[in-house]
């Protein structure tokens, strides 16, 4: 069994900070997760969005979990 370990901030991520954490194409790729309830699990502040970084992980560690064979 691999173990990978997440380095995450301990402040609330923005999606910004996916899109540079993940490498993504682009903050669509963030928003599209959120609409489809397939990415981490997020929160509204006002009218922005933020990710607590332990929903984070656990959501990575989910998608681990998911396609181990």
């Amino acid at each position: 069994m691999v173990t990978v370990a997440i380095r995450l901030p301990d402040k609330y991520l923005t999606p910004e900070d996916l899109v540079e954490l993940f490498e993504l194409p682009s903050v669509q790729t963030v928003y599209q997760w959120r609409r489809k309830h397939i990415g981490p699990r997020g929160f509204r502040v006002g009218r922005h969005v933020r990710y607590d970084p332990e929903d984070v992980r656990a959501w990575v560690k989910s998608r681990m979990e998911g396609t181990a064979a």
